[in-house]
Parts: structure tokens; sequence; C-alpha cells
């Protein structure tokens, strides 16, 4: 995925774009959420960049990281951030904002966030750009998203066999971010929402 931005006018958000609601934005690390969440939200005219990272980041002592082998303490962390996600989008989305949250969301975390989230309209978006695209992305940033515990081809096996296949899963291997925007605006409401 590159920034590099489209010759054609952006597309006017329509439809529940004008109203709130809440788009659950994932993929694996460096597959583009942060941009892509950041670009969508920067398109609508109430909205709210909600970032499930932060919750973790906010543990100060005591804090348990993802690993391969996690352990139960681990997991409830993980579980208590999802939670956190899902009650500050519903208290956004019921205060009128379109909230875009976005975190990385494996196997059956995807699901059971979908469940936390009360507001709707709700849809699911998964950017699943082929792995070498993330491996290139990845060698180009600043920060390192990977390292000895996880490899991208790792999480990438994890996203595609083992996450259950609801919402909008988009192929953004050769989408600039503003042509992910367009097809997320274009599609989620239909092909990504959640009942």
């Amino acid at each position: 995925m590159t920034a590099h931005p489209t010759d054609s006018a952006p597309a006017a958000p329509q439809g529940p774009w004008l109203g709130p609601g809440v788009v659950v934005l994932t993929g694996i690390q460096a597959a583009g959420k942060s941009t892509v969440a950041q670009a969508l939200a920067e398109r609508l005219a109430r909205s709210v960049h909600l970032r499930g990272d932060t919750f973790r980041r906010m543990v100060v002592r005591g804090r348990q990281e993802m690993t391969p082998d996690a352990g139960a303490s681990a997991l409830a962390q993980l579980r208590l951030r999802h939670r956190l996600t899902a009650a500050c989008a519903d208290q956004y989305a019921q205060a009128g904002f379109t909230v875009i949250a976005q975190d990385i969301l494996l196997g059956e975390h995807l699901t059971e966030m979908a469940e936390h989230i009360r507001t709707r309209p709700l849809a699911v978006v998964v950017l699943t750009p082929d792995p070498s695209a993330v491996e290139r992305r990845e060698a180009a940033r600043a920060k390192t998203a990977y390292g000895p515990d996880w490899s991208v081809r790792d999480l990438d096996t994890a996203l595609r066999e083992h996450t259950p296949p609801i919402g909008l899963w988009l192929d953004t291997t050769h989408q600039t971010v503003e042509q992910t925007v367009d097809e997320i605006l274009d599609r989620a409401w239909t092909e990504g929402a959640i009942a």
C-alpha cells in the first residue's frame, strides 16, 4: 500500500457514514491499519480514530505482552484491552461520532470484539496485503513491529487460517491509502456489516 494520492477526487461519504457508527479495522502488524484508519477518519465529518493499542500502553507496571506462548495473564490483559476499546467506541458513537477502532484482532478475538460492541451500524474491515508487501513496508519503517516472537508470515497465517471470515476482507497489496479508503467507503456498510 502506498500513500500516493490518486488523480480522481475522493469519494464523498454517504449513507451510514453521515451518522454515528463503528468500523472495526484490523489486520496484522504493518498492514496499514493506522494509516488507513486515520485517512478514513479524516474523510468523515464527525469521527474518532480509536487505537486499541493505547489501552495496552496505559499499563505502567505488570503489563503482559502477547507472545506465541502467552499465558492466561497475557490473554486476560488482551481481552481487557478489547473490552475497553469496545466500550470506548460505543461511548463515542453514542455521542454522535463515527468511530474507526483499529487493532490487531486475530482468531476468536475478532468475533469477540464484534460481540462486545453494541453500536449499530457496525462494520468489520480486515486489511490483508500480501505478506511480502508487509515485509517490504516493515523494512522501510522507522519503527519495528516484528521481533523475535512473531514473524510476518506467522501473523498472516493466524489471520488467514484461524480468524473467522466476518466482515469485508480487502487485499490492499496494490492499493494506495486513498484507494483503500474509497473501497471502505463504498463497501463497508454492505459487505462488512455486522448484524
